[in-house]
């Protein structure tokens, strides 16, 4: 086993990780979303935000691993952030750096390792977005492009505090956000032959309940909706706030059919939502999906099938809203 060296700068290093203090603080939704999405994305059993302290490295969020922490001298991420680009180990048993490294030869038994580099203001690369695999395999261009792309979430994370990825209002991800996570999520269902469905949600009346009850109470629909999104779908489910009183659910392994349940289950959680609440919570509901064997599908090219999907049940009512009829 190779012990990794500290790299260059490694005070100002340090000093940039403290400075975050983010180290030994809860989990937070806002990285746990994204390692969820990385284990799923490429098929693997774990996947970790780590930072590399002095002695160890700590990680901020953990998908498929028990342990908070490891030994720094033991560390994969260690020897990740001594360079610019990802760090790739195919095959952790051929590799001298690893081959007789604790964790490959006892738990959690890593053979395949991808870690990409999170860097913070300055430069100071602080630690690792990272995949690993009990399994030998070879890593693509497409999804190194992909890890790049969620490693790049959780630095807009770390640096703006999480104000360019989150709504401020109901604590989903936002338009920009949804643009981030939907390429490496469509690309990676295309690779596996997944179905993707996206449902575009409107609130109906959304204006009156504004004008006759005042903006607060607007403000109170919208975080009851969002939170009956969230407590109905999948945690690797992305849900966004598009803006306004719009929204979005982009969920891969999915037809429209099969999503049929989920939204069933909206339906319920709305329903119970509406407790205290002097006016109803309505909703329209558009659905599109991009299926393995159809053309390459976009976000843009499905939130428009969604939203006219969306105006055409909106235009035949009465709207959803969970309460019986």
């Amino acid at each position: 086993m190779i012990a990794p060296p500290p790299p260059d700068g490694e005070a100002a290093r340090l000093a940039a990780l403290q400075e975050l203090r983010i180290l030994d603080t809860p989990e937070e939704e806002r990285f746990d979303r994204v390692t969820r999405l990385a284990r799923r994305l490429f098929g693997v059993p774990i996947a970790l935000v780590s930072l590399v302290d002095a002695d160890r490295q700590w990680f901020k969020s953990r998908d498929g691993l028990a342990a908070s922490s490891t030994s720094r001298a033991v560390s994969f991420c260690g020897h990740a952030i001594n360079q610019e680009a990802p760090l790739v180990v195919p095959n952790a048993v051929e590799d001298d750096r690893f081959h007789d490294n604790p964790l490959v030869t006892g738990d959690p038994k890593i053979r395949f390792y991808a870690g990409h580099p999170l860097r913070v203001r300055g430069g100071h690369r602080i630690g690792t977005l990272c995949v690993i695999d009990r399994a030998p395999r070879e890593f693509s261009e497409d999804e190194l492009a992909s890890l790049a792309d969620l490693a790049g979430m959780i630095e807009d994370q770390i640096n703006r505090a999480g104000a360019a990825t989150a709504d401020p209002l109901t604590g989903l991800l936002n338009r920009h956000a949804l643009s981030i996570l939907a390429a490496p999520l469509l690309a990676g269902a295309r690779r596996n032959r997944a179905p993707v469905s996206l449902a575009y949600l409107d609130l109906d009346k959304f204006k009156q309940i504004n004008d006759t009850h005042g903006h607060a109470a607007g403000d109170e629909a919208l975080r009851r909706f969002a939170a009956a999104l969230h407590a109905t779908f999948r945690q690797s489910d992305v849900v966004a706030r598009l803006g306004g009183d719009e929204f979005c659910v982009l969920a891969s392994g999915n037809t429209k059919a099969s999503l049929a349940p989920a939204l069933d289950r909206l339906a319920e959680a709305v329903a119970a939502a509406h407790a205290g609440l002097p006016y109803p919570i309505q909703y329209s509901v558009g659905l599109a999906e991009a299926l393995p064997d159809a053309p390459p599908a976009d976000l843009t090219g499905l939130l428009a099938r969604a939203d006219e999907a969306m105006y055409a049940q909106k235009t035949r009512g009465p709207p959803f809203s969970g309460l019986a009829s």
